[in-house]
């Protein structure tokens, strides 16, 4: 079991920055992968950024340039930094560790709201 408690979000001016974190707790031994997903009100869950315990990134295209994930395999914990945010980036970003092809973990979600 993997449980996830995201954090960092807000509102914030477009053009502004916002720093997303979420911390990984319970009974396993390594996370290899950790994920921010984001879902906008009527739209669907969305993959944001991904990273590996060795520190290989993905990015959405239209979050690249802008947002960096990044992590702490000490702390079991995941980050999202976002930069130059814009009123589309507004969302409900969610942490999500996969654990097997038929296994995720979800956090609760953490409310984005960019205003123009």
């Amino acid at each position: 079991q993997v449980q996830l408690v995201e954090s960092g979000g807000g509102l914030v001016q477009a053009g502004g920055s916002l720093r997303l974190s979420c911390a990984a707790s319970g009974s396993f031994y390594r996370i290899n992968v950790m994920a921010w997903y984001r879902q906008a009100p009527g739209k669907q869950r969305e993959l944001v950024a991904s990273i590996t315990s060795g520190g290989n990134a993905n990015y959405a295209d239209s979050v690249k340039g802008r947002f960096t994930i990044s992590r702490d395999n000490a702390k079991n914990t995941v980050y999202l930094q976002m930069n130059s945010v814009k009123p589309e980036d507004t969302a409900v970003y969610y942490c999500n560790v996969p654990r097997s092809p038929t296994t995720n973990y979800w956090g609760r979600g953490t409310q984005v709201t960019v205003s123009s």
